[in-house]
């Protein structure tokens, strides 16, 4: 048989005999980054082979490995298989399995490296092949797991401004930061989207924390916080804005793995922009998000998503709660109705995470065409309290019952807090809708606008620093019991990798087996 070879340690990859596909997979400098129930498909052809020959299969992996499923055309080869870290920045290991003979066909085969679902470490991959028996010697396996600890942390937090004796409420603290090396921070600081600013001292038992924050607007206030919750990860992060990393350090020129980087910290407020930390073993870092919440970075597909499912709650200024034309009935699909008194009307949406609004579509209710709304403004808010106009509307007229128009966004950014605030309807003193629905464009990637990659440094105790930089792992993963918003339904259409097939199609017949090949995939898609 030929030999079978996928280097992702270049870009494009080098591919021998090979073409790959994959899910959940971020594409990093000098390797491939599987979150949890990512994979990868590596579909190969044997030629020919004697009855009963095997093949090695050797899968080179970066640093300390997550847990590791390996296939041959649908067989285990190796279930939950791990390998330990060897040093701050370990050399590519290899994992050396055995594919006997029966599990080979002549012709089409496929061999798949999978990262299971629920694994909270990135599996990053160097390089896989496949080869005859004779050319690959056995490796030592080890299973290995992560202990984890209760790293996710919520603060109850207070703003008091310079010179005021009381104390005022704010929203919570949610930080969770973890570089590998299981310790806690000891000081934070950060940059809202939106050009807030806070920094922060916590407490040596992490029970509460001490600093100072400046508002949008600029206003200063002190801030403070005290224990509310703390959780071990993955617990408390579902539905918060969380970044997951496949991390490399800049050394002498040279780019190492140095881990995964997971990322919270949702004040309340804008996403972060940029986060400095120090540990409690005096490593410091600081990164920048090089494309959070910027739609002109990851652009966008033209296909929307609609995301109305995702509002927990709504409120209205006035409904008719005795006939059951409540605000609740804007989420339904049903011809039922949301009526309220007076020709203005304030409707308040919240969202179980922050999304940039592109698009939304407003259907006229069953009657009373003097009910419906003529001019309004969305509203866009971090924290419910202070309002962005994000579009806004005059001279509307819908021309029948249970009409739907659409709309698009002018200023779409990512919030948590949406406001259809209703200025004037066409005459009557009671307005009305019968639903209201909220989209989202998905970027080219696949996934919701707001992904992020990072650029920064890093530096240990008494060390010099060094360059710092991230690739994003796509989400979302299924660390937690039922998985997140990607367990809907249907499997996320496999992307395939862009590689050098130079050393694939070696003659016409290769050349058209892989035509062949790829036009499949293509038409499967």
């Amino acid at each position: 048989m030929d030999a079978v070879f996928a280097d992702f340690s270049t870009n494009p990859a080098q591919l021998s005999n090979a073409v790959v596909t994959h899910h959940r997979c971020g594409i990093a400098p000098s390797h491939l980054a599987l979150g949890a129930g990512g994979y990868i498909k590596v579909d190969f052809t044997v030629d020919g082979r004697e009855e009963n020959d095997e093949a090695v299969v050797t899968v080179t992996v970066l640093g300390a490995s997550a847990p590791m499923d390996v296939l041959l055309n649908g067989k285990a080869l190796a279930e939950q298989l791990t390998i330990p870290a060897d040093g701050a920045h370990s050399d590519p290991q290899d994992i050396v399995l055995s594919a006997p003979g029966e599990l080979l066909a002549i012709g089409a085969n496929v061999l798949e490296v999978r990262s299971p679902e629920g694994s909270d470490t990135l599996l990053r991959l160097r390089a896989v092949s496949v080869v005859p028996e004779h050319e690959s010697d056995a490796a030592e396996r080890a299973r290995a797991a992560r202990a984890a600890n209760r790293s996710v942390i919520a603060f109850s937090a207070e703003v008091r401004s310079p010179g005021a004796t009381a104390w005022q409420p704010a929203p919570r603290l949610l930080v969770h930061i973890d570089m590998g090396e299981r310790a806690m921070p000891a000081h934070l600081a950060w940059r809202g989207a939106d050009g807030s600013e806070a920094a922060i001292g916590l407490r040596a038992d992490l029970t509460g924390f001490l600093g100072h924050r400046r508002t949008a607007d600029g206003a200063v206030t002190e801030y403070r916080g005290s224990l509310a919750d703390r959780w071990t990860y993955p617990e408390g992060t579902t539905a918060a804005r969380l970044h997951r990393f496949s991390t490399e350090e800049g050394h002498g020129g040279t780019w190492y793995p140095s881990g995964e980087l997971r990322l919270l910290l949702d004040d309340g407020g804008a996403p972060v922009e940029r986060v400095s930390w120090t540990d409690r073993r005096s490593t410091t870092a600081s990164v920048v998000l090089s494309s959070a919440d910027r739609p002109d970075v990851r652009k966008p597909t033209g296909e929307l998503r609609d995301i109305t499912r995702t509002v927990v709650g709504i409120e209205a200024s006035d409904e008719f709660d005795a006939a059951g034309e409540v605000a609740e009935n804007l989420l339904s699909k049903s011809r039922s109705k949301w009526l309220g008194d007076g020709d203005s009307a304030v409707l308040d949406f919240t969202l179980a995470h922050p999304a940039a609004v592109t698009v939304y579509r407003l259907t006229s209710a069953n009657d009373a065409p003097e009910r419906d709304p003529e001019e309004w403004e969305l509203q866009g808010s971090h924290d419910g309290g202070r309002w962005t106009t994000v579009d806004s509307r005059t001279r509307e007229h819908f021309r029948q019952r249970y009409e739907t128009k659409e709309y698009a966004v002018v200023s779409p950014a990512s919030y948590a807090h949406y406001r259809l605030s209703i200025t004037d309807n066409h005459g009557s003193e009671q307005t009305q809708l019968s639903r209201i629905q909220f989209l989202t464009a998905e970027s080219a990637a696949g996934q919701v606008q707001g992904a992020a990659d990072f650029t920064g440094y890093r530096t240990s105790l008494g060390g010099d620093p060094v360059g710092y930089r991230g690739t994003t792992v796509p989400g979302p993963w299924s660390d937690t019991p039922g998985g997140q918003e990607g367990q809907e339904t249907g499997q996320a259409l496999q992307n395939l990798l862009a590689g050098d097939l130079g050393e694939t199609a070696r003659g016409l017949d290769d050349a058209a087996r892989l035509i062949g090949k790829l036009a499949a995939y293509l038409q499967n898609s």
